[in-house]
């Protein structure tokens, strides 16, 4: 399906064990997308110098991710360290590579502080859900960046179909 810009996919759906427990959660058809050329992946995570296996960090509770870009959020780890310089640091990163390779469409890890969308997990620690994104995907849709997840990608790809 090799589109005409590339598509940026977390490297964690492509089988790469960069997620904060070192596991990955592969995709079959988001790595034939890299496969084909279609796409490229990075971890923004570890793009933001985050190590891996690394502790679980959530935003804080009752923050969103636009807080924590404004300066009125924090980023925090399950023990409290507060780790929202190293998000900033990879969100913009990643902005700055979707500028650089003309990437106007991002396939991100549900739930995740940094790549989550429309869900991330509620900044207790405990499970929960509420409805926002994480840092790098609000910060790619402020810049006009579609952001799907592993669950929402297949609409993006029969959108393209339709075309």
């Amino acid at each position: 399906m090799n589109t005409h810009s590339k598509i940026l996919i977390s490297a964690c759906l492509v089988g790469i064990n960069c997620r904060y427990n070192a596991q990955s959660k592969t995709s079959p058809e988001l790595l034939a997308l890299l496969k084909d050329g279609s796409a490229i992946f990075m971890c923004p995570e570890q793009l933001g110098g985050l190590p891996t296996p690394r502790e679980a960090a959530e935003i804080e509770f009752g923050k969103s991710a636009s807080d924590v870009i404004n300066g009125t959020g924090k980023v925090l780890t399950k023990t409290g360290i507060d780790i929202t310089a190293q998000f900033l640091m990879d969100a913009h990163a990643t902005l700055k590579l979707c500028k650089e390779l003309n990437i106007n469409v991002a396939f991100l890890k549900a739930m995740s502080p940094s790549c989550g969308s429309t869900l991330i997990y509620d900044g207790t620690f405990s499970g929960n859900k509420t409805s926002g994104n994480g840092i790098t995907a609000e910060l790619l849709i402020q810049n006009g960046i579609e952001v799907y997840d592993e669950n929402t990608f297949p609409s993006y790809l029969e959108k393209l179909k339709s075309n």
